[in-house]
């Protein structure tokens, strides 16, 4: 399936191409997606994946490739303002998950579940189960395989009956899986979620309404997870870099 663009376009940061979407129209491209033929990918790149992407040829490859490119990160929103298109919302992954799994429930369709430590997807599956009546989750598994085995994880996957499949082994792992595999999965969409099922099965708070509105999500994680200083280091790396390349370029 080819790219499909909305009125809006796609700002380029770094080299790397983000769809100007706001979330309604995320989602009204996903139902879409849902009704095409073969298997559709979905990225939710924020900046510490959008600094990989722009020294890893084929991370950013693939996102360049993906049929929908989410602005996910407050980065990105500052690094569009810096270079003059400025995105009209951010849309987070989590939230573009909760009402996809809210329309899939809808709909009666079925997800499957990969990735994070295990024991987290299947509390995750069950949980959103109870929360969105009528969702069905075919299958988990945890993230924590060989890649020998990994050609049985897409027969299970396939068995499963799933519409949707959410993979959760971190940035860039989980679009590479999703891109190798993507015309074997019998999926209609697949996406890349993060720490999402972290979220979803309780393990990890997610950060509350305060933190979330003023693009603090990071720092709220950081709280709870002080390990995670380096990769947040990025940040301020990934807008400087913007500034000194676009920013600058753009007032010569």
């Amino acid at each position: 399936m080819g790219n499909r663009h909305t009125d809006g376009g796609r700002v380029e940061i770094l080299g790397v191409p983000v769809d100007m979407v706001s979330s309604d129209e995320a989602m009204g491209r996903f139902a879409a997606m849902m009704g095409a033929e073969g298997c559709c990918q979905i990225v939710t790149p924020n900046s510490e994946i959008i600094w990989s992407a722009a020294k890893d040829g084929e991370l950013k490859g693939i996102i360049s490739g993906a049929d929908l490119i989410m602005p996910d990160g407050i980065g990105i929103v500052y690094a569009s303002r810096i270079i003059g298109r400025p995105l009209g919302e951010r849309v987070t992954g989590i939230d573009f998950l909760a009402k996809v799994l809210e329309w899939l429930a809808a709909g009666g369709g079925k997800a499957y579940f990969l990735g994070s430590k295990p024991g987290v997807a299947e509390k995750a599956a069950a949980n959103m189960m109870e929360k969105y009546p009528g969702l069905h989750v075919a299958g988990a598994r945890d993230g924590y395989f060989a890649e020998d085995e990994e050609e049985g994880i897409v027969a299970e996957i396939n068995g499963s009956g799933a519409d949707f499949l959410c993979v959760a082994l971190g940035s860039p792992k989980q679009e590479k899986f999703i891109s190798r595999n993507k015309g074997r999965l019998k999926v209609k969409v697949a996406i890349g979620v993060g720490g999402s099922f972290d979220v979803m099965a309780g393990v990890l708070k997610r950060a509350p309404e305060f933190y979330r509105k003023h693009g603090l999500e990071w720092l709220y994680r950081l709280k709870q997870q002080p390990y995670r200083i380096k990769r947040m280091a990025v940040l301020p790396l990934f807008l400087i870099r913007v500034l000194a390349k676009d920013g600058l370029r753009r007032r010569k």
